[in-house]
Order: C-alpha cells, then sequence, then structure tokens
C-alpha cells in the first residue's frame, strides 16, 4: 500500500525541505501550492512519480478535500507576512483539519509561529492563534509547532539584510531591541518528522527555536560581519518607522507593513514552560555554524577571493 502525504506550501522554504524528508521516508507527496510550479526542482527530491503538486487553495473547501482524500498525514506549512491573515492563517487551518478528519486522515503537523496569540495587536499574531484553535476543534488530534524566525538557504531574513548590506551605505535598524531565537529550517522539518514518528505528540504544541537568543540589532551586526560591511547600525526613530510602515502597505512586496512593525514590539522567544527541539531528540543549528557561508555571497566579489598575478 502506498503512504501518501500532502504538504500545503509545499513549495515554499519551509514546505521543500519537509517534502525532502517525507520523500526520504518513502511517501508518496502531494505537493499542495495555490500556484504549483512548473519547474522540475521538487520532482527530483524522490523516485518517478514520488513527488507531484496540486492546485490547491486553503481558501478553497473542494481543493483542501480534494488534496487530502486519501491521505494518511498531513501538513501545513502555509503562512504569509502580508496580505489575507483571516482567510489564510485563521480559517485555512480549519478548514484543512475538518477535512482531514472526513477523509480519515491519520496525522495532521501545523506550522503556527511563536507569539501566535487571541490578544496580540497584529494581525499575523492574532490570526496564527485562531488558525491553531480552529484546527484543534476540527482535529483535536493535531499537532502545532511554533518556531521563532527560521534561518537557512533562501530564508526570508538573512536573504533581505545581506543584500541590504552590501548596497545600502549604513544599516538601518528598527526596534534593535527586539529579541529573537533563530531556527534552522532543517531543524524545523526534522521537528515535523519527529512528531509525524510519535503518537505522544498527538494534540500538543511544541516551540521551536536555536539555541542562542538574538536581539535584533545584534542579528544585523552578525551580517554585516559576515557580509564583510563596515558600516554603521543606525537607529530609525519609531515616527520615522511607522511613516516607512504606512507607505509600505501600498506595495506588492513591502518591506515593513504596520503589522510587522506591531509584531516587532514584542519577543520572538520561546517559552521555557513549552515543549522544543529537546523533547523531539533534536539538538539546534547555531545561525554562526551556518550563515556564514550562505551570507558569503554578500560580500565584494561575490566573496571569491581574486589573486594578484
Amino acid at each position: 500500500m502506498r503512504k501518501v502525504a500532502a504538504v500545503f506550501g509545499g513549495t515554499g522554504f519551509i514546505g521543500r525541505q519537509v517534502v525532502q524528508r517525507l520523500a526520504r521516508e518513502d511517501y508518496v507527496v502531494r505537493v499542495c501550492a495555490r500556484r504549483p510550479p512548473t519547474s522540475a526542482q521538487l520532482y527530483t527530491m524522490g523516485r518517478v512519480a514520488q513527488v507531484a503538486t496540486l492546485a490547491a487553495d486553503v481558501t478553497d473547501d473542494a481543493a483542501v478535500a480534494r488534496a487530502v482524500a486519501g491521505a494518511e498525514i498531513v501538513v501545513n506549512t502555509v503562512g504569509i507576512l502580508h496580505g489575507d491573515f483571516q482567510r489564510i492563517q485563521a480559517e485555512g487551518p480549519a478548514r484543512i483539519g475538518r477535512h482531514a478528519a472526513a477523509a480519515g486522515v491519520a496525522r495532521v503537523v501545523h506550522l503556527s509561529a511563536i507569539g501566535a496569540d487571541r490578544q496580540s495587536a497584529s494581525a499575523y499574531a492574532r490570526t496564527k492563534a485562531e488558525g491553531e484553535e480552529g484546527l484543534l476543534a476540527a482535529f483535536p488530534r493535531a499537532t502545532i509547532i511554533r518556531p521563532s524566525i527560521v534561518f537557512g538557504e533562501g530564508d526570508g531574513f538573512f536573504g533581505r539584510f545581506g543584500p541590504m548590506a552590501a548596497w545600502l551605505p549604513v544599516m538601518p535598524v528598527i526596534k534593535g531591541q527586539t529579541r529573537f531565537q533563530p531556527v534552522h529550517v532543517g531543524d524545523v522539518a526534522d521537528a515535523v518528522l519527529a512528531c509525524l514518528r510519535d503518537p505522544a505528540t498527538e494534540g500538543r504544541i511544541f516551540e521551536v527555536a536555536g539555541p542562542r537568543v538574538w536581539t535584533f540589532r545584534e542579528l544585523l551586526a552578525f551580517t554585516l560581519k559576515e557580509t564583510g560591511r563596515d558600516k554603521r547600525l543606525v537607529a530609525i526613530p519609531d515616527g520615522l518607522a511607522r511613516m516607512q510602515a504606512w507607505l509600505g502597505e501600498f506595495l506588492p512586496n513591502p518591506p515593513l507593513t504596520r503589522d510587522q512593525l506591531l509584531l516587532l514590539d514584542r519577543d520572538n522567544v520561546a517559552s521555557a514552560d513549552m515543549p522544543g527541539l529537546k523533547e523531539l531528540g533534536l539538538t539546534p543549528k547555531a545561525v554562526e555554524a551556518v550563515m556564514p557561508r550562505l551570507l558569503s555571497r554578500f560580500r565584494s566579489g561575490g566573496g571569491r577571493r581574486i589573486r594578484d598575478n
């Protein structure tokens, strides 16, 4: 019998890592995405016909039902930093839970975020909490994983500030004392697999984070150092940051939104009261062990040494 897994958001930064690991575990993987890719990159993660893409928007009941039909496990990695938070992050997980329950799916693992909070001023954090609640109401055995900011090749954090270090005359710092506990993308994907293997994780919430707590300013200073850029860190006043965030609302891919600014008012660090990577038998990778190599491409000359003739 074929083991079938459906991964929502499987074309994304975290989703691709989950797909790769499920293929190694001999699952037939349905990569569910709003717009499935036309490239063959995902297909090479498994044997011929082991990995297949499927158009499945988490806001569409019929598409979600089709995606989970016959699946043994379902993983949801869908998340957005701007856009329709209510439909995608609040209602989407509940929809997946309802259809997974109706289809007889054995396990559901959902990627949420540290800071998910019904009372948050941020729509991102608030809808993350609503999504968790809706999923557990529909599928009480679901496992929820809350990462801190996720780093690795192709991430949206160092992948944004690395180029800024290269071309800006100074490095702007907004809310520099806000604390983060960055976690490697591979560790998040490993946590998903660990939860799927262990029935004792059903119905539980895990907060997964890296071995070190950094301030935002420290992370930016690290980025400058590893890109070889001797530039000043300049604190941006709150009023100017609010104006930049307001202007960002009019851009298709804003560098900063008002909701993201609200998120920066709160630390993004794992709670000592919550189980995490240690309880899943995993040892987290450090930013310092992974990012220097990945940030080197933003050095002068792309990180290559030029020898004198």
